[in-house]
């Protein structure tokens, strides 16, 4: 649930921090314009909550070279943070994926995506609710469709109620500037320790094959 500044105010000294993906800013969107050079990469896109928390699973994946936050899966143009809230132009909180295939595959980040969300929650991450933050794997051609289509059928054959989407992609919105590199930047952030890290952690738990030897 996306919480105001007060709501965070009043929220403050409880056991458990229900704070959304919000960094309580009011700074006007702009998109980036000099993303590097990551032309040699492939690139994926996924959406599973607030994408602080994603952004920062997959940039500690080895084999990925860069994750952007934006928006993705909706129905109008130029979306910004503030309208994608509303839930009410169907973007959800995306990450754009840069990685080497020959390092780590699509398949393991198919893995890694449906291993780190709640699979059965509708719209939604825990206390973060709406459409914007609903679980969207996007594949780009026929075979991405079936890796992920056949990860579906594997939870579901192990009784789990998956759901999340299975939509081809259309389109990424760059996110604005401040929403980048969010948890590294910002880790005393009471999301990002409440929320984030506790997220990152179990990533690093269940899949350490494949986490960067640096991280």
């Amino acid at each position: 649930m996306k919480l105001s500044l007060s709501n965070v105010l009043l929220l403050v000294g409880l056991a458990f921090v229900a704070v959304g993906c919000d960094a309580g800013q009011s700074i006007d969107g702009v998109d980036i314009t000099n993303k590097k050079d990551l032309s040699g990469y492939e690139r994926a896109y996924f959406a599973s909550g607030c994408f602080w928390c994603v952004e920062a699973i997959y940039e500690h994946i080895e084999g990925v070279e860069e994750v952007y936050n934006g928006y993705a899966g909706g129905h109008t143009d130029n979306p910004t943070y503030e309208a994608s809230n509303t839930g009410i132009t169907g973007h959800a909180e995306s990450v754009e994926i840069y990685y080497d295939p020959e390092v780590v595959s699509f398949k393991e980040l198919v893995d890694v995506y449906f291993g780190t969300q709640n699979i059965e929650q509708v719209n939604g991450q825990g206390n973060d609710i709406g459409s914007q933050y609903r679980s969207i794997a996007f594949y780009q051609n026929d075979q991405e469709r079936k890796i992920i289509e056949a990860k579906i059928k594997v939870l579901e054959d192990q009784g789990y109620k998956v759901a999340s989407e299975v939509k081809a992609f259309d389109k990424f919105w760059m996110g604005e500037d401040y929403h980048q590199d969010y948890e590294r930047k910002h880790p005393d952030h009471p999301y990002i320790k409440a929320v984030s890290v506790p997220r990152l952690k179990r990533f690093k738990k269940d899949f350490p094959e494949l986490v960067k030897k640096d991280k």
